[in-house]
């Protein structure tokens, strides 16, 4: 299977990868919530979610962005917080797909997967659903390149799936 992120293919839609997904056999591994957040559960600790997710989208040449380590900001603050550690990626092409259907997508663009870890120290990979930013958007006319975008991001946080 090649890698790369290449012109739309065509792909199931997000919702009906959760549907599948939901099903009791991994009802705690994915959460598809009402407000359009995405939670995967991780079988690892945060850092070694973060190299998985890193490395995966490095695998399928998609750009890394950043990573940013939301725990060290607000220790730096004087403020604790639990392990937290936002990732940003893309691939310039599709996403500017959805900025030419309405450039207010770019305050959900690039992709955006944050990693936590709650108190009882399950770890989460979470991301907006890309159904729900078309529909935020009022975006119609690029349900093909969101369909992508929701495989896509559903492919690299099942490398971490509980």
């Amino acid at each position: 299977m090649h890698h790369r992120i290449l012109p739309v293919l065509g792909a199931a839609a997000l919702g009906l990868a959760l549907t599948t997904a939901a099903a009791p056999a991994a009802a705690e591994a994915v959460v598809l919530q009402g407000d359009g957040i995405v939670r995967v559960r991780s079988a690892y600790g945060v850092d070694e979610t973060v190299s998985r997710l890193k490395a995966d989208v490095a695998a399928k040449g998609i750009r890394f962005f950043s990573a940013i380590d939301q725990a060290q900001l607000a220790a730096d603050a004087g403020i604790a917080l639990r392990p937290s550690t936002l990732i940003q990626f893309g691939n310039p092409p599709l996403g500017a797909q959805f900025l030419t259907a309405n450039a207010n997508a770019g305050l959900d663009w690039p992709v955006r997967v944050l990693v936590t870890q709650d108190a009882d120290g399950t770890v989460w990979a979470t991301y907006t659903d890309f159904g729900w930013i078309a529909r935020r958007h009022g975006i119609t006319n690029r349900m093909p390149q969101f369909e992508m975008a929701s495989r896509v991001v559903e492919s690299i946080t099942s490398t971490v799936r509980k």
